[in-house]
């Protein structure tokens, strides 16, 4: 919004800067260069690292892991570089993540030390070929030093950054000197998180009805955030869709709800199931971070993943008796055909076999790929992290991803049966 002001303003360029390839010496000196170019000359930052410092480096590292385990290594190697730039320690210099001891690496990084082999750190970081640029202070000074001199009147940097520590030296200078928009909600599921994070969604909703004339059953708002939680631009597209919905009527009922807005949370959770059913690692991470974020307590995601494994349990053990018999490699036709009405003809399960009888058919050759005894070992583990998540001081996330990786590759390198 901000960029497409300046530009109404006066036409011009923007110049975008990836942040995880973010190099403020080479930024720096195209920001005082005179262009060529007619117009605004616009320079867009995305998620800088530059407001790095120790108080948010715990964050880094859990960035950097994520993009590991999701195969995305020159990122990862970003996020390492800016970890010892923001240290002010020289790679050359120092010795490998795994030989820092824990009271160094609290030192050092400002966080314990991380449970878990290094190794994969230390080989991306000093084997990388990514420049580890300056220091985080000299880049600071330098950035200081530049602004005072005053940039060019046609040039204008515009900094996003995700993870800001705002006692840092430059977030201080620019927010006395330029202009700084706070653009973070509360995360997370406690009262105080989500009645800010309803306020900024009411607003949202409002203003997308006031542009269609329209009005919502107040009875209807709470049914609204409940089906799409914290999503803003879910949020906007699902009331332009009740608006238009709507026709005539002045008024958004729960009725016209219903009708148009799907179970967006469930949609997710019917993901997470799904990337963790085909071992999908990083999809998973992700959509389970994603579910924390917009607000779905740790309990709701275990209770998701009960049913699943329950109702894959109870489609294993039907496979193993002798009648009606399992065949694997079983084809939709027969299965459809001959084994599910044999199935509903015993009377035993009859909710979990109801629906489409393909969904079934899926269901079922899905479950081929576990054992009985290992689905009754993911329901142990489960019933361990609910413990954790409801007496344990352990951060929900660290909780969760556990579970989902101890239940794909089990624990000490023995896999589950």
């Amino acid at each position: 919004m901000l960029q497409e002001a300046l530009l109404q303003k006066k036409p011009g360029a923007v110049h975008t800067i990836d942040g995880e390839r973010e190099d403020f010496d080479r930024t720096l000196p195209r920001l005082m260069s005179f262009s060529l170019l007619p117009g605004l000359q616009i320079y867009r930052v995305s998620d800088s690292r530059i407001f790095h410092s120790k108080i948010v480096l715990s964050k880094i590292w859990d960035k950097g892991v994520q993009a590991y385990k999701a195969g995305r290594f020159k990122p990862a190697e970003r996020y390492l570089q800016s970890i010892m730039q923001t240290a002010d320690i020289k790679i050359e210099t120092t010795t490998p993540f795994s030989d820092i001891s824990s009271s160094q690496w609290k030192s050092k990084f400002g966080f314990e030390k991380p449970a878990v082999l290094l190794d994969w750190a230390d080989r991306l970081l000093y084997e990388s070929e990514i420049s580890p640029g300056g220091s985080s202070t000299h880049l600071i000074d330098k950035c200081i030093d530049t602004f005072d001199k005053g940039l060019p009147d046609s040039n204008i940097l515009i900094l996003i950054s995700e993870t800001v520590d705002k006692r840092q030296k430059l977030f201080t200078y620019l927010k006395k000197n330029c202009t700084v928009v706070d653009c973070s909600v509360t995360t997370g599921a406690g009262a105080a998180a989500q009645r800010e994070q309803k306020e900024i969604l009411r607003e949202l909703m409002l203003k997308s009805l006031k542009g269609f004339d329209k009005k919502i059953d107040s009875r209807a708002v709470e049914m609204f955030f409940e089906r799409v939680g914290f999503h803003p631009v879910a949020v906007v597209m699902e009331t332009e869709k009740l608006a238009l919905y709507a026709a005539d009527r002045d008024v958004i009922t729960c009725k016209d709800l219903q009708a148009m807005v799907g179970h967006s949370r469930e949609d997710a959770l019917f993901e997470l199931t799904d990337a963790f059913s085909k071992k999908q690692t990083a999809r998973m991470l992700t959509i389970l971070s994603r579910l924390q974020d917009q607000g779905i307590h740790g309990l709701a995601i275990l209770a998701t993943m009960r049913n699943f494994l329950k109702k894959q349990l109870v489609f294993r053990s039907l496979q193993t008796q002798p009648s009606p018999a399992w065949r694997k490699g079983m084809n939709a036709n027969e299965f459809q055909n001959s084994y599910l009405p044999q199935l509903r003809a015993d009377g035993d399960w009859k909710e979990l076999l109801k629906g489409h009888p393909y969904a079934l058919f899926m269901s079922f050759t899905k479950a081929t790929e576990y054992t009985v005894n290992g689905l009754k070992s993911m329901m142990i583990l489960l019933l361990e992290a609910e413990f954790r998540l409801k007496g344990s001081p352990l951060p929900p996330q660290l909780v969760l991803e556990e579970l989902f990786l101890t239940m794909l590759y089990g624990r000490e390198g023995h896999s589950i049966p």
